[in-house]
């Protein structure tokens, strides 16, 4: 499952809570100002309180700030790790 979902979560036959969590993940990081409390209730629909909701945010937002910070200064990825952030095979 750790493989299909690192290779295309949409089809890694997740529940549809997570399916909601990572939508909203997507979302915060690809269109973060339209992001709303539309996209709140939803998750709470889906079961998610606020405080899980806001570990999701600072979660995803930590992530994207370091990626940036990476990106900006050129630091390039290690050779020791794969596409998919696993450790790579000899």
């Amino acid at each position: 499952m750790v493989d299909r979902f690192a290779e295309d979560w949409r089809s890694a036959g997740l529940d549809d809570a997570t399916t909601a969590l990572l939508l909203f993940a997507e979302r915060l990081t690809d269109e973060c100002a339209a992001v709303g409390a539309d996209e709140i209730a939803a998750l709470r629909a889906h079961g998610f309180e606020n405080r899980a909701i806001s570990s999701c945010v600072q979660v995803v937002a930590y992530f994207n700030y370091i990626n940036r910070i990476a990106e900006g200064l050129g630091v390039a990825a290690e050779d020791w790790i794969d596409e998919y952030g696993r450790e790579r095979t000899p």
